[in-house]
């Protein structure tokens, strides 16, 4: 697939490259160490040690390196391995974090509530909360993307759920899918 060209530009004075074109960025001060002095608090996940799980309908492996739960809440980081040709995420929306990509390799599509537009290895898509996204794989190569969320929202128990949901070949009505994706802070954008 032929990578999109993206349109060149200067920053306004006074902002950074790569901020969004919304005014200035607020600047955060809120310091929650309160100690003056660094500890030793660093946590190792050695990559065996990281569950994970494979959705059997459509081959995509997913890794969860460091869910909320290993991050004290602060951040959810997720390893998503796709096969050609597979269907992601329909556009949604999520009320209570954000959600950012970084395409690691292969082709990826991504919805940013206007459009599709191919990401490949070093792209990034940043979905502040509330904003509608939604990815796939249509190309004829394996891809793979890092998908963070932040705070660090128990995502791991959305996809385990919808894993078992699809391998199992269970049928939800369309009331029994908006029950689950609600319960699980995820809401179709139709």
């Amino acid at each position: 697939m032929p990578r999109m060209e993206r349109p060149g530009h200067a920053p306004p004075p006074g902002r950074l490259a790569g901020s969004p074109g919304r005014g200035s960025l607020p600047r955060v001060d809120l310091v929650t160490y309160l100690r003056d002095t660094g500890e030793v608090s660093a946590e190792f996940r050695v990559h065996d040690d990281v569950e994970s799980l494979t959705f059997r309908t459509s081959g995509t492996h997913v890794r969860f390196v460091a869910p909320g739960a290993a991050t004290r809440g602060q951040f959810g980081l997720f390893e998503w391995n796709m096969q050609p040709r597979t269907a992601g995420a329909d556009a949604h929306f999520h009320k209570t974090f954000s959600e950012s990509f970084f395409v690691t390799s292969g082709t990826v599509e991504f919805y940013d509530g206007n459009r599709w537009m191919l990401a490949q290895a070093g792209d990034f898509l940043y979905v502040p909360m509330g904003g509608v996204h939604g990815f796939r794989a249509l190309s004829d190569e394996p891809s793979s993307m890092l998908i963070l969320f932040a705070p660090g929202a128990p995502r791991e128990e959305y996809f385990r759920e919808l894993a078992a949901i699809r391998d199992n070949g269970r049928t939800l009505t369309e009331d029994q899918w908006t029950e689950f994706f609600a319960q699980h802070d995820q809401y179709r954008a139709e």
